[in-house]
This record gives C-alpha cells, sequence and structure tokens, in this order.
C-alpha cells in the first residue's frame, strides 16, 4: 500500500517531513520523497494532507472515560444555578434511573468553593446523585448518596482522605481523595454490571478512535478494567483497535504486607501471557492530590495556610516501589506538589540503592508545580515526566493560581524545564479528568490558550512549546515512555503503522486550526479502524 501525495510529519527528534509511505502488513516499509517511491499492488492519493503518527494517550483511565460519556457534563457549568439546572433536566430525562452521575465540576462554580448536599438536593433529592469533581479527586453527593453510602457523622476518614463535615460534626455531602474511592467510587463498582462496563469499553475505543489515538496507558487498572478489556479483546478474536499498556492502582492499606501483596498481583498480571493489544506493564501509586482542592503535598503552605500530607508517607512507599522495581515494574507515581515528587524522587533512588543497576524506566505523573531542579534529578535517574497540556488550560486555571497564591504559579506546568533538562516528556490527557481530544491538547501545548473556552488568552505563553515538539511529546516519546519506542510513535520504516491523516495541516494554518482541524482517518498496525466517513473503517477484524 503506497500513500502518496502527503505532507508526513514522521514525528523524528528533528522536525522531518516526507511526501509518501508505503504500509508493509502491519509496519511502515518505506518513506521518502514522492519521486523515489516503490512500486505498489495500491496507491492511495492523500490529496496533500497532514499525516502524523499515531497518538498515544500516555496517562489516561479508560473505563471511566468509557462511563463518563455517558453521564452529565457539568465543566462547562460556572455557576450553581448552571450546576442546579443540568441536574433538574438530566433527572427529567431519565426519571426511570435508581441515581444520577455527573461529572466535571469546578470548585469555582460553587459559592465560597465548599460544596453541600443540599445544593444538589435543591434540585434533585429523590434519588442518590454522585458528582465528580474536574480532577476526579473529590465526589459531591447529596443526602440520599450519603444515606446509601452510610456515611454519618460517626463515619471515620479513611487514610487518605476526608469526609468534609459542617460546625457540628455533621457530613457536608464532599469527599476528597480515598473518602471519595472508598466510599463513592467503592459503591459505584458495586453497582455496574459487566454489561455496563462493556458499553464503556466500546465507547471509549470509538471516542479515542475518532480523535487519532491509537495507543493508551491507563493508570488506574483494576480486576474490573482488566476483565472488560478482556472480554472487549475477546469479542475481536483477540486483539483491540488499539494498543492498551496498564498499571495496576496500588492501594495504600495502611499495612504493608497488604499492599506487597498487591505489588504481588501486579508482577503476576505482567508475568502472564498477553498480547501486544493489552498488556500490564506497572503499578500506579497516588501519593498526594490535586492544588485545587488543597489536597497536592507541598512544601511550603497554600494561601490559606493548609497543608496536606502524602496518602503514601516514605515509610510505606519505599517498600512497595522498592518490590515492583525488583520485579521488573515500572513505577508510575502520581505526584502534583513539590512534596509529593521529592518524596517519588527518594523512593526511586531507594529502589536503585536496594536492587542495583538495571533497564528501568520509572514515571511521574503531573508535576504541576515542581521545585527547581527536580528536571536535573529525573533525568539523572531516568524518570519520565508524564504531563498533560490540558490541565494547564486557561479556563480552568485560576482557581489553581488561587490556592497557591504566589509565585510559585509563575512555573506552573514548565514543560521546558523537562526538555532542557533531557529527561524524557511524554504528554497525556489523563482523561476523564480533562477532555480526551488529542489535537486539543496540542492547541494548549503549543499555545497556552484555553481549548475548553476560545475566548480566553495565553496564561504563561513562555512555557508553551513549538508544535513539532509538542507533537513528538504525544506520539514518539508517549510511546518510550511504556518502553515502545523502539518500534512505534514514529512514521519510519519498521514502525508500526500506526497513522492518523488530517483534513488540515496545523503547520501551515496555525495552531489555531487545531480546534477545528478533523481526524479523516485512523490507521492501527496497518488497518483502517476509524475513517471519517466511513468508508475505510471498521478494521477490528
Amino acid at each position: 500500500m503506497l500513500y502518496t501525495n502527503g505532507r508526513v510529519f514522521t514525528g523524528g527528534e528533528a522536525a522531518a517531513f516526507a511526501e509518501a509511505f508505503t504500509i508493509d502488513g502491519e509496519t511502515i516499509g518505506w518513506v521518502g520523497p514522492q519521486a523515489e517511491a516503490p512500486a505498489a499492488r495500491q496507491t492511495i492519493d492523500l490529496g496533500g494532507r497532514l499525516v502524523l503518527p499515531g497518538f498515544t494517550d500516555s496517562h489516561t483511565h479508560l473505563l471511566m472515560t468509557g462511563a463518563s460519556l455517558g453521564q452529565v457534563p457539568l465543566t462547562d457549568a460556572r455557576t450553581l444555578d448552571e450546576i442546579q439546572r443540568l441536574l433538574r433536566e438530566a433527572r427529567t430525562a431519565v426519571p426511570e434511573a435508581k441515581d444520577l452521575r455527573g461529572r466535571g465540576w469546578l470548585f469555582d462554580a460553587i459559592p465560597g468553593g465548599r460544596p453541600t448536599a443540599a445544593m444538589i438536593d435543591a434540585a434533585v433529592a429523590d434519588v442518590p446523585v454522585f458528582l465528580d469533581a474536574n480532577d476526579y479527586h473529590s465526589c459531591w453527593v447529596n443526602t440520599a448518596a450519603l444515606a446509601v453510602l452510610g456515611i454519618t457523622r460517626d463515619t471515620p476518614d479513611p487514610l487518605g482522605g476526608e469526609i468534609i463535615r459542617d460546625a457540628d460534626g455533621e457530613p457536608t455531602g464532599l469527599l476528597l481523595e480515598t473518602a471519595a474511592t472508598q466510599y463513592a467510587w467503592a459503591h459505584r463498582d458495586a453497582t455496574t454490571t459487566d454489561a455496563d462496563r462493556d458499553a464503556d469499553v466500546e465507547r471509549v475505543l470509538d471516542a479515542y478512535l475518532a480523535a487519532g489515538v491509537t495507543g493508551a496507558v491507563d493508570m488506574a487498572f483494576d480486576e474490573y478494567g482488566l476483565a472488560a478489556f478482556q472480554r472487549a479483546q475477546d469479542r475481536r478474536g483477540g486483539e483491540l483497535p488499539l494498543r492498551v499498556a496498564a498499571h495496576w492502582l496500588i492501594e495504600n492499606t495502611g499495612d504493608d504486607a497488604a499492599n506487597l501483596a498487591q505489588v504481588a498481583r501486579a508482577a503476576e498480571l505482567a508475568d502472564s501471557p498477553s498480547t501486544p493489544w493489552l498488556r500490564v506493564v506497572g503499578i500506579k501509586l497516588i501519593l498526594d492530590g490535586v492544588i485545587d482542592a488543597c489536597t497536592a503535598a507541598m512544601r511550603h503552605p497554600y494561601a490559606d495556610g493548609s497543608n496536606a500530607d502524602p496518602i503514601w508517607p516514605p515509610a510505606q512507599l519505599d517498600p512497595v516501589v522498592a518490590a515492583a522495581d525488583a520485579a521488573g515494574l515500572q513505577v508510575a507515581m502520581h505526584a502534583i506538589g513539590d512534596h509529593a515528587s521529592r518524596i517519588a524522587l527518594d523512593a526511586v533512588e531507594n529502589a536503585i540503592a536496594r536492587n542495583g543497576e538495571r533497564p528501568r524506566r520509572h514515571r511521574i505523573e503531573h508535576l504541576e508545580y515542581a521545585a527547581p531542579g527536580t528536571a536535573e534529578r529525573m533525568a539523572r535517574l531516568g524518570v519520565t515526566a508524564s504531563m498533560q497540556p490540558v490541565h494547564s488550560d486557561p479556563a480552568i486555571f485560576a482557581n489553581w493560581v488561587a490556592m497557591l497564591g504566589d509565585d510559585r504559579v509563575d512555573r506552573a506546568f514548565a514543560w521546558k524545564e523537562y526538555e532542557d533538562a533531557g529527561a524524557l516528556l511524554a504528554f497525556s490527557t489523563d482523561a476523564p479528568t480533562a477532555p480526551y481530544d488529542a489535537l486539543a491538547n496540542m492547541y494548549v501545548a503549543s499555545t497556552r490558550a484555553s481549548a475548553l473556552d476560545p475566548s480566553v488568552g495565553a496564561v504563561q505563553p513562555q512555557h508553551a512549546l513549538p508544535l513539532d515538539r509538542a507533537l513528538g511529546h504525544a506520539t514518539r516519546d508517549a510511546a518510550a515512555s511504556v518502553g515502545d519506542g523502539e518500534w512505534r510513535g514514529r512514521i519510519a520504516p519498521g514502525f508500526a503503522a500506526d497513522i492518523v491523516v488530517l483534513d488540515t495541516d496545523p503547520f501551515r494554518a496555525g495552531e489555531g486550526s487545531l480546534l477545528t482541524t478533523r481526524v479523516m482517518e485512523t490507521i492501527v498496525a496497518g488497518r483502517p479502524r476509524y475513517s471519517a466517513d466511513g468508508s475505510r473503517a471498521g478494521g477490528d477484524g
């Protein structure tokens, strides 16, 4: 198969373009100028369109994203009245529903940033309502949900979380960090059927292929997710339409033996027979929370004088990281605050000291604010910086700034520091905490302007990256972040034929065109998996 008359961004270290390429089975056979193209059995004229390596969303939550696509979207609701209106409309639309789930609300849309059950009750009180915050580190529930969850004034706060209470000690309806996961999410898991999860998987696969995503790294895999994706693979005769690498979520139980047992389960899965389409590659640890809720662990207090302890103190973190490292697992650590990123790197150094020199590529996720010198230390240790441009979208940035309230905000999401230090920088979306759209992600990365609200201009444009470098971090480097950099993430001979064709060339039309550019075709392993007009899609086979 020869593709000609294109503008092919190859994704190499230096910005390089070609005009034509061939696909030989599942891989790229040749890339170069059209005049030198080899003979082929079939030729496809690209009509001058831009061709990119397929995007790898190197930090996402696939099952949750699929579920979120069927929930009430609240990110665009900027006032409590708007949130309540959307909830009323959703309840009216499905009167037979036994509960109501929404996602994406913002703290600064709530008066005083303090959501309460009564606020939801004013809109929907007859069924339990569960609303995940935009960062998915908090869950806001109504009175009926508190009753279903069995949360009362006597319910203790779980390790690493908090049930927000009023002055009289009564739960207000806001669950932070592990209080959200151990109560609201545990209830969700217990009440979701396999059929529901299968539908969620199909939704997210379709959505990602239409967005030009050919690979994904799931950062919260558990038994439910594993089973759901195995069923999806079985439905397709042993493959998936995009490549999934997964990190097994390890929860801090407070008991070292129980924590290490979770690592052993991840190692067992990583050693089990797998396919190129679905594999467990490592573990995920959530070391702290988020800046928007003042739950990220910082070296210095927030503007209101508060601070947060890490969810994984070093005494419990170090044995888990060392055990995973010894088992050959990749360790991915959520660390948004600078205190959390410091103890993450301390844990990596401890693992190296215990286990000796060996090939390893651990990761730190998010790094929204990291202290000076962190990037250099990560480069020295070979630790990947996994970051999400869409989290810096100016339309949702004001609350982030207000929580810190000092000059720390000037170094928010400082991607260039990691480039300059020589650390591997991988871009992703962290969907559903942010939109999964790969092109919108590249718009924020290359402009620091808002994809959520195009009327909002750039904030901290000094941290924006040239488009070719942003694309490289979302394709080549994102694939390399899970050890796949030698065989996918570029359009080069011998690499996997994972390719995206766009209807507009943003290199010529400008970065603003990324917000309107359409994915025309997504090819994975040499086969069309999505076509905007449906003419060549359907290669699930």
